[in-house]
């Protein structure tokens, strides 16, 4: 037996590899079916984080600061699109009054040809009549030379008539044309507006009652900070307004060493340009009286207005023509730093220049705020000043 073992073929081990090739198919399959799983249903995006009352009220208030720079656009496109109706009717009128004095002249020149006719042949002013160019009819045959002095005299007018009523066509053409442009910028910024403004208000629809308890307690913070601004602004002219006071008394009361004055009242000298004091006065009585009406974006009144809409009008209420947008309101005029504000400037606010309101004094101004909103009084501060000017 021991003999026997001997000669016996050894056992091998069976090696490991095959079983270690097993395990890594395995492991392969089995990434590869959670990859196809992976793609077949992807694993859901994580919620977005709802936003801050705060992040929703600085979204709200841009959104109506570019729904306000649309308005401005929307303002100055229908003011170019109303003078270009006015233009363009302006030139249908003459083409039109042109085009009876060329009626009139063929007329004349009809009754010439007629009278020909009569006489027994169809003369030059028949065949004038008929030709394409006149003009070019007289260099070429020198019918001028045949006619009358009457005669040469109607056909140089009916010429002449000829090649205005033909310019006048063409310059309607281009004020059609540039009409029909104004009034597609017309149309495409209204619905930026309207886009803008229902994107505000769904913003706002969304708000819980508790979110828009806080975003009204936000709103009385900035409110408040803006008014105590004021205050201190009232202050310091109030202060101001004092020291000129004083000054002016001082100046106009003699000193004991002074040689007794002249019976005569003296009056002290005024502290401002007392004509602008009267414009300024008679913009603002207009612009009280608006308080309370509606803003609505577009409009100059007299039930509702928006911001350079009211300007406009308040000033112009005092003799004073201001131009439509806020954008040319404020390069007319003087301009005035905020600490030498006087009543009936126009203070504009944002770099972009989207609002303006007229300055009352004390730190405050009558304006027309935003959609929702009505004409009222309110601090400078409510916004980020932009500059002033004084526009009489």
């Amino acid at each position: 037996m021991p003999a026997l073992a001997t000669h016996r073929k050894p056992r091998t081990t069976r090696p490991q590899s095959s079983a270690v090739g097993v395990t890594t198919a395995a492991l392969a399959s089995v990434t590869l079916l959670s990859g196809q799983s992976a793609q077949a249903a992807p694993a859901a995006p994580a919620p977005a984080a709802k936003p801050t009352v705060e992040e929703i009220k600085e979204k709200v208030d841009q959104l109506y600061r570019e729904a306000g720079v649309a308005t401005q656009e929307y303002d100055r496109a229908k003011e170019a699109t109303d003078r270009q109706r006015r233009e363009l009717a302006k030139v249908l009128d003459d083409v039109a009054r042109r085009t009876d004095e060329i009626n009139t002249s063929r007329r004349a020149l009809g009754a010439y040809a007629a009278a020909q006719y009569r006489g027994g042949a169809v003369g030059p002013t028949a065949t004038l009549i008929f030709a394409d160019s006149p003009q070019d009819y007289f260099d070429q045959t020198h019918l001028m030379d045949r006619l009358s002095q009457q005669q040469r005299e109607a056909v140089r007018t009916y010429e002449s008539q000829r090649a205005a009523a033909a310019k006048q066509r063409q310059e309607a053409t281009r004020s059609l044309a540039a009409l029909t442009a104004s009034q597609n910028k017309l149309r495409r910024t209204k619905q930026t507006v309207q886009g803008k403004l229902a994107e505000a208000r769904t913003l706002l629809a969304k708000l819980t009652a508790e979110e828009k308890a806080r975003l009204a307690e936000l709103e009385r913070k900035r409110e408040a900070e803006a008014r105590r601004k004021a205050e201190e602004k009232a202050k310091a002219e109030a202060a101001a307004k004092a020291a000129a006071e004083e000054a002016a008394r001082k100046e106009a009361t003699p000193t004991p060493t002074t040689p007794t004055p002249d019976p005569t009242p003296t009056t002290p000298p005024p502290t401002g340009d007392s004509s602008y004091a009267t414009k300024a006065a008679e913009a603002l009585a207009f612009a009280r009286a608006q308080i309370g009406k509606p803003y609505v974006w577009g409009a100059t009144g007299p039930e509702s207005y928006d911001c350079s809409g009211l300007t406009q009008a308040a000033w112009r209420a005092a003799g004073v023509d201001l131009p439509r947008t806020t954008w040319d309101q404020v390069k007319v005029g003087t301009r005035v730093a905020t600490a030498d504000l006087l009543p009936g400037d126009l203070v504009f606010f944002y770099d972009d220049i989207s609002h303006v309101g007229i300055y009352i004094g004390g730190g405050k101004m009558i304006h027309a705020p935003k959609p929702g909103a009505y004409v009222r009084e309110e601090s400078i501060y409510y916004m980020p000043i932009y500059g002033s000017v004084r526009p009489a």
